[in-house]
């Protein structure tokens, strides 16, 4: 669920605005204007996906089976249940292959679609073989089907902080799309150990995971 929203803040300070997070790792200067948060979940944002993808090819894909794993221990039985995935970006997670087993085990499956900026996504049914198009960010999409509503929707992470709060791309695609269900789903977070920070600023918009599992299982 790629997406951009929070680009448009305004530019990096060159350099921090004290120096005390030198002195102590836990520091952190409260933000509390929405231009301060943007501006540093920008900065967070390009350092959390540049260690994801300083992981190994091999590594990522030992720690997508185990989040696989943890995703069956917290899930149950699949059996009738439609669930929504996405396709990997940019080295989140690879869980194409439980994909292939929820359709295997009775379960259903969807993407989610981007059909306009500022507006919440649809899901449309999939499984694999179904036929793909590019979408935006030429990230895969089902090529044809209606929207449907998924029991459980499995959401890719930049960041996560201690109460569940997401960090995402940035476009408020997914809290836009949460907030607009006729009823909330099972909203299950997804990444790496690595990707675990102190907070995200929460604003009013934010809407937190359900649960989050890592390749360390559920939290």
């Amino acid at each position: 669920m790629a997406d951009d929203r929070d680009e448009q803040g305004p530019a990096q300070y060159a350099s921090p605005p004290c120096f005390m997070h030198e002195l102590d790792p836990e520091f952190r200067v409260p933000l509390t204007d929405w231009s301060d948060v943007r501006r540093w979940r920008k900065a967070e944002r390009e350092r959390l996906i540049s260690a994801r993808l300083a992981v190994t090819a091999d590594a990522r894909a030992a720690m997508s089976t185990r989040i696989a794993e943890g995703l069956d221990a917290l899930v149950g039985d699949i059996g009738g249940r439609m669930v929504s995935l996405y396709w990997p970006f940019r080295g989140e997670p690879d869980l194409r292959s439980w994909m292939a087993s929820i359709n295997e085990r009775g379960g259903r499956t969807a993407l989610p679609v981007v059909i306009e900026k500022g507006q919440p996504l649809v899901f449309r049914a999939y499984r694999p073989g179904d036929r793909l198009e590019k979408g935006v960010w030429n990230i895969p999409i089902p090529a044809e089907g209606d929207p449907v509503l998924p029991d459980i929707v499995i959401s890719p992470i930049v960041g996560i902080d201690p109460q569940n709060y997401r960090l995402g791309y940035g476009g408020g695609f997914f809290d836009r799309t949460l907030a607009a269900m006729p009823f909330r789903p099972l909203v299950i977070g997804v990444g790496y150990e690595l990707q675990r920070i102190p907070t995200i600023y929460p604003q009013p918009h934010d809407i937190a995971m359900s649960e989050v599992v890592t390749e360390a299982f559920a939290s």
